[in-house]
């Protein structure tokens, strides 16, 4: 671990080339009066130090070839209240960063750091207080212009060449990945297998919740959707709290976060065990969709082609349950499907659920690259409408795995819970 961080840190310097690079991780947040969210560190900060405090800089000296960490101090009587901290001397050796510093001397130490350096880099316009930090830093700098000093003239947004080295994973992340995938896959198993009419979407989410706490993710990767029914039709549904009723649906879309890295799976089930004729009709529309996007991922396919493949399949299925009338070049080329499909089919995945990456590089569509991770997540949503047959009203259905694209293809390492309607009937039997 402390190996793979420097390593990380020496890439960004080597790309960097000269000049300096400031990142800050997340603050705490207050939830209520004097209670805090559980504590969670910033992204990109956690890649590139595996340092979990809050209050802590990362500044990297590439000019120098040297990493500067400034953290909170080792604090015994603060420990007895709130837990171990490693302080500046235990941050530097467990980490490996060059030198450590307490955080209350970084606007004493940065002008100095600046000094004489080309640039500086760093998350620009991500965070305004930390933006007029930094020209803080500047101006006290600017203020010496009589010794002679040099203020950095260049400043860039470090977070493009960061995203850059985070959209391929590296084998550490795919493990993680593949582990929080698998944990996510066996909570969505045991819901199907404890959901029966008359429970409380609660009840299903407790479930959920058990199984990542039990396996050591303590935390979902974001809020889960447990969705019975007409709610399955709003996309980021998370209220949990409506009756689980006979002969309805039920869309769970929920993933476990495990050392930073996210696992997000979705699928949808009868909450009775069985699909009725038009559930059925509704979800082979979308389990198709979602194989036809899976078939195009490989090394070197774009990122465009899944959802396009998916988007073919889910405007002919609307065709032939009567949603929509004409061709499916008609229905996409007048975005008609949007009435029933609103979202693209996928994002990348990794240390955000929503993981970093330009989707086009220089105009063009990016390709898939080995070590690259997408979910895929096609989905029909029928609301009540003039143009909706009754039988289909109400019918909400998604389906997503998480796919890591590998030398030779893919591999869906979420493929552990059901999606096929007899499975998924036999598991709830």
């Amino acid at each position: 671990m402390k190996q793979m961080h420097e390593d990380r840190r020496a890439r960004l310097m080597a790309h960097i080339g000269s000049g300096v690079a400031v990142l800050a991780t997340a603050p705490e947040a207050i939830r209520n009066a004097d209670t805090h969210y559980p504590y969670r560190s910033d992204s990109y900060f956690w890649y590139l130090t595996g340092f979990g405090e809050p209050g802590a800089v990362l500044v990297l000296d590439a000019t120098n070839n040297k990493s500067i960490l400034f953290c909170r101090a080792k604090d015994p009587e603060r420990e007895v209240w709130d837990g171990f901290r490693y302080g500046p001397e235990g941050a530097k050796q467990e980490f490996g960063f060059d030198e450590a510093y307490l955080i209350d001397e970084l606007d004493q130490r940065m002008p100095d750091i600046l000094a004489g350096q080309p640039e500086v880099h760093w998350p620009v316009g991500r965070n305004a207080a930390f933006d007029v930090r930094v020209s803080g830093w500047l101006d006290a700098l600017r203020a010496r212009f009589r010794t002679g000093v040099e203020v950095p003239t260049r400043f860039v947004d470090v977070l493009a060449q960061l995203d850059e080295m985070r959209i391929v994973k590296d084998e550490y992340e795919i493990g993680i990945l593949r582990r929080a995938g698998k944990i996510s896959a066996e909570a969505h198993v045991r819901a199907m297998q404890a959901t029966h009419p008359g429970m409380n979407e609660y009840q299903i989410e407790a479930e959920i919740l058990h199984t990542f706490i039990r396996q050591g993710a303590r935390f979902p990767s974001y809020e889960s959707i447990v969705a019975g029914g007409a709610n399955a039709c709003t996309l980021h549904y998370v209220g949990n709290n409506h009756r689980l009723n006979e002969g309805e649906l039920l869309l769970i879309d929920a993933g476990c976060e495990l050392n930073g890295y996210a696992g997000d799976i979705t699928r949808t089930f009868p909450i009775s065990g069985k699909f009725s004729a038009a559930q059925r009709d509704v979800y082979e529309i979308v389990l198709a969709a979602e194989l036809a996007a899976i078939e195009t991922l490989r090394p070197g396919a774009r990122l465009n082609e899944p959802g396009d493949a998916a988007l073919r399949v889910l405007a002919q299925g609307m065709v032939d349950l009567k949603l929509l009338t004409g061709t499916v070049d008609g229905i996409i080329e007048s975005e008609a499907y949007r009435q029933f499909y609103m979202h693209g089919v996928g994002h990348m995945i990794g240390l955000d659920v929503h993981d970093v990456g330009k989707r086009k590089v220089d105009g063009e569509w990016r390709e898939f690259k080995p070590g690259m991770c997408t979910t895929i997540e096609p989905g029909l949503y029928i609301r009540p409408a003039d143009n909706v047959p009754p039988a289909l009203a109400n019918i909400g259905i998604r389906i997503e795995d998480d796919v890591l694209i590998t030398r030779d293809g893919r591999e869906i390492y979420t493929a552990e819970v059901p999606k096929r309607i007899d499975d998924i009937e036999a598991l709830m039997a």
